[in-house]
């Protein structure tokens, strides 16, 4: 949609000697353009070559001569570019001349030519120009020409587009107006445009006031409708694609999700308080609240609200927190999850929710009752006042608006902002009479029921709150959310909700905006918080029951399930001091492990393939470990759990399908709770991994090589080199050396590679020849060995050729039967053969 500009024509007017980078010459285009004022079909190609001229002599009037500006101003030569604009000359000239404005703007660096270009107020009336946005290359070029106007934002041109006398700013308002655009590109550019807006407005009061006072409230609502409209697409992309038909649609809509969400969180990192304010209104009672959270309940109860499938609830709860971090709103919306309470919510009538869903506090997600422009253009005239207009700028409509007086305004403003508790503690100027306050939810005040908690909760010892905690499920209308949140974890089926309610604990705790009295109250420890001396019996028996549930041969856990269980459990009971698990939970995690260890003597059998399953898996667990941002942005996991390799899901979110995937989850599943058994009784891992790095030898050791059998040899690379060298082999690698010249019978190592990697074949028609090639172990199962030596090994004669293949066959057989071996050894007991019959 936004393609390349096209290349300059410069200099096809008049004589070839005129210098086209020259006053001179931008006075000859002057002329050409008085001489052309109407468009037509025959000059409008000379309109589009003149008006590419001018701008390129302007770009280097910027840098080496500033009279150019000063006669482009006297001779007001940016009247010629919106005469041509209101002829209605044709999408050409309309796509040409945005092309050219915003190359010029996109280069010129001098603040002193910025002023020269946006004085007299024509780009602002280029902005409002009706241009036919239905069009795509030309809507491409105008939000681009917004787009570079806006980066150019700073306190001394900010007055130039934001005029406060005729309470106007037409570069932010015609921007948001295409918030919801079909092109995402689009989409984006509005979010930087209204960004840079936020970011100049803290220095501007009077801009600050207008874009709350007149925008904020029109453009949040509509915003958050969209985000809402599409969270609802989503839920039913979810609903309707079982057999995972749909993904790159999911994923379309999840990553449109996730912008939404960065950009929320960009606008509260910018730190305005009125417009956090404003947006976390908005966010709390029209989106989070009514349609996210309020979906984990029952989904029979509610009536005819819109709802969400809880799975989808929790998958976009835990982007809300593991993305947004503004204090207010975390805690506001964790509040309610913890300790919601939904009796009046369902004793309300439809018919009341409807009669007051105007008011911001009443917490229902609902369309807007205007348009953002039709209330963009209500709120445009509320309140102005008689003033000189800007020139060439249409007002149109404002003598009829202008008779409305400032009361009937500010009841109207009123009327719309009744209802919602607190005040803003922005920035006032002194004086402010005719400003309307923007009352909204006051920060840190919660519902009643929060506040009763809370001061229960300061009275009450840690064992007190272990056994509450252990009590919820009791309470069946107390603590709704919460109770769902343990129930989800509780499922013998599957772990299709159970993985969704891990990653919302995680992303709570996580969060760097949370209070952790908020977290305390549930007692799920914030990483990195003061002692502790008690947790969550009840949270801490759910996660050990999935590690029991995954160790189990029909297990249906799934090994992201499984490592987030083992994280959550050690963020729990571990502390700097120590572990404070109770034996009554380790004896379960420890049956637990032993259930894993049976689960994957099923599948050993001594074979050669389970070394390098063993291997591999080890080294994929420490290699990468879980990532709970990358794990929510995968649209994948919000279908239910497949088995399936066909769908191109990883390993780690799906169940495995076959011997060879069921090996690879026995092994890693032992590995995850073996891991977090010895954290949790504070001791070392001793036996992993089998080959550990400090144990081998390396490039440029210097070996005694006295008494050690080496075989000299000619190395031919692969890209021709040769090197003279001598080979020895050792337990667990082979190693090329060449003589220490400072000592006698020492060497030193030139390569260095584990015999298990290494492949070894004759040359056909050469006996004193072998090819033999080492891999370095793939950094996944899925990935393909790197070769770390792919060489021709030339030996004097047959025989020692015929030594050095059996020697180093054998090594590679004895190495890899030494792990085995290992393994099964009484040290490392899980993998002990199992007498016959009794497997």
């Amino acid at each position: 949609m936004f393609g390349r500009s096209r290349s300059w024509v410069g200099g096809g007017h008049g004589k070839s000697s005129r210098n086209i980078h020259s006053l001179d010459h931008l006075k000859y285009l002057y002329h050409v353009l008085t001489k052309n004022t109407t468009v037509t079909e025959q000059n409008r190609n000379l309109l589009v070559e003149t008006i590419r001229s001018i701008t390129e002599i302007l770009i280097w009037g910027d840098q080496n001569d500033s009279s150019v500006f000063d006669f482009f101003l006297e001779k007001n030569m940016f009247v010629f570019f919106l005469n041509i604009l209101r002829q209605k000359s044709g999408r050409y000239v309309c796509v040409q001349l945005l092309q050219t404005l915003n190359i010029l703007f996109e280069n010129i660096s001098h603040e002193t030519s910025l002023y020269y270009l946006l004085s007299n107020n024509y780009v602002n009336s280029i902005i409002v120009h009706k241009f036919d946005f239905s069009d795509e290359e030309i809507m491409a070029y105008y939000i681009s020409f917004l787009k570079t106007l806006s980066l150019k934002l700073n306190n001394h041109t900010v007055h130039f587009f934001y005029n406060e006398h005729t309470n106007d700013f037409a570069l932010y308002t015609e921007a948001i107006k295409f918030f919801n655009h079909p092109e995402s590109m689009v989409r984006i550019a509005v979010r930087t445009i209204t960004l840079n807006v936020y970011k100049v407005s803290l220095d501007n009061q009077a801009m600050l006031h207008y874009i709350r006072d007149k925008t904020a409230v029109p453009y949040f609502s509509n915003l958050v409708w969209f985000i809402g409209s599409h969270v609802i697409e989503l839920d039913n992309c979810v609903q309707t694609d079982e057999e995972h038909r749909n993904r790159g649609k999911l994923s379309d809509l999840v990553a449109e999700h996730l912008d939404h969400l960065h950009y929320l969180n960009d606008i509260l990192i910018i730190n305005c308080e009125f417009l956090n304010d404003v947006l976390t209104d908005h966010l709390l009672n029209r989106l989070f609240l009514p349609l996210y959270v309020y979906s984990l309940e029952n989904q029979d109860k509610g009536g005819e609200r819109p709802k969400i499938s809880l799975p989808v609830s929790l998958y976009l709860l835990s982007q809300v927190f593991l993305i947004i971090h503004h204090a207010p709103l975390v805690n506001s919306l964790a509040e309610v999850i913890l300790n919601g309470d939904l009796s009046e919510m369902y004793a309300k009538t439809e018919q009341d929710v409807q009669r007051s869903c105007a008011k911001p506090s009443i917490r229902c997600f609902i369309k807007p009752t205007e348009t953002l422009e039709r209330s963009l253009e209500m709120n445009k005239h509320k309140g102005k006042r008689r003033v000189q207009k800007r020139p060439n700028y249409k007002n149109v409509g404002e003598e009829d608006d202008d008779e409305k007086g400032p009361t009937e305004d500010a009841q109207e403003d009123a009327e719309k902002t009744k209802g919602i508790e607190g005040g803003s503690k922005g920035i006032r100027t002194s004086g402010e009479s005719e400003e309307i306050e923007m009352v909204i939810m006051e920060r840190g005040k919660l519902p009643e029921l929060a506040a009763n908690t809370s001061v229960q909760e300061q009275n009450t010892t840690d064992e007190e709150k272990s056994a509450a905690a252990t009590g919820l499920e009791s309470a069946q209308w107390s603590r709704p959310f919460l109770d769902m949140v343990y129930h989800a974890l509780d499922s013998q089926d599957d772990d299709y909700h159970a993985l969704f309610v891990l990653c919302l604990l995680y992303a709570m705790s996580h969060n760097k905006g949370m209070d952790p009295e908020k977290l305390e109250q549930i007692q799920l420890p914030v990483p990195g918080a003061a002692e502790k001396t008690t947790y969550n019996h009840l949270l801490a028996e759910r996660l050990i029951r999935i590690m029991n549930n995954a160790a189990q041969p029909d297990g249906k856990i799934r090994l992201a399930t499984l490592e987030l269980s083992c994280l959550l459990l050690k963020q729990q009971v571990v502390t700097s001091t120590g572990c404070i698990i109770k034996d009554v939970h380790l004896a379960c995690l420890e049956g637990a492990r032993e259930e894993s260890v049976h689960l994957v003597r099923h599948f050993y059998k001594g074979e050669e393939i389970f070394l390098d399953m063993f291997e591999d898996e080890y080294r994929s667990m420490t290699m990468k470990p879980m990532n709970v941002e990358y794990l929510m942005m995968d649209a994948s996991i919000l279908l239910p759990p497949t088995g399936t390799p066909l769908t191109g899901i990883d390993f780690v979110k799906r169940l495995p399908c076959g011997d060879v995937e069921k090996t690879r989850r026995a092994i890693r599943v032992f590995f995850m709770l073996r891991s977090l058994s010895l954290q949790l009784r504070g001791e070392p891992e001793t036996q992993l991994p089998l080959t550990r790095e400090e144990d081998l030898i390396k490039t440029d050791d210097v070996l005694d090589l006295n008494n050690s059998d080496l075989i000299a040899c000619t190395v031919i690379t692969k890209d021709g080199g040769m090197v003279q060298r001598f080979l020895a082999v050792d337990i667990y690698q082979m190693s090329l050396v060449e003589p220490d010249v400072s000592r006698l019978g020492w060497g030193v190592v030139k390569f260095a590679g584990l015999l298990q990697d290494m492949q070894v074949t004759g040359v056909e028609d050469d006996s004193r020849a072998l090819n033999i090639t080492i891999h370095k172990p793939a950094s996944s199962p899925h990935s393909k060995p790197f070769p770390i030596l792919q060489a021709t090994f030339v030996f004097s004669d047959h025989i020692r050729c015929i030594i050095a293949k059996q020697r180093l066959a054998k090594g590679r057989i004895q190495a890899r039967r030494m792990k085995m071996q290992r393994i099964a050894a009484p040290a490392f007991p899980f993998l002990r053969p199992v007498p016959p019959g009794q497997q």
